[in-house]
């Protein structure tokens, strides 16, 4: 079943919509708010969602350090 995102344009500017029951589009969807998201957009993650998907997500180095000295602190 189809889930619609419409997200914001600062996040995704090459799309309306996103099918947020598709994992790739999902998973770019939250790769696209860790590099481009405001803080609230930040604030509105899943953040179990952001620790099961950094593995699989392509983010500049200094970010991907960042979530996962966060994620850890959080899960420890």
């Amino acid at each position: 079943m189809k889930k619609v995102i419409f997200p914001p344009r600062h996040i995704v500017w090459s799309k309306a919509e996103i099918d947020g029951a598709d994992p790739f589009q999902r998973r770019w969807l939250l790769q696209q708010t860790l590099l481009y998201g405001t803080a609230d957009d930040i604030r509105r993650l899943d953040l179990d969602e952001v620790a099961q998907q950094i593995d699989y997500l392509h983010l500049p180095l200094y970010i991907e350090r960042l979530w996962r000295s966060f994620l850890k602190i959080r899960y420890a």
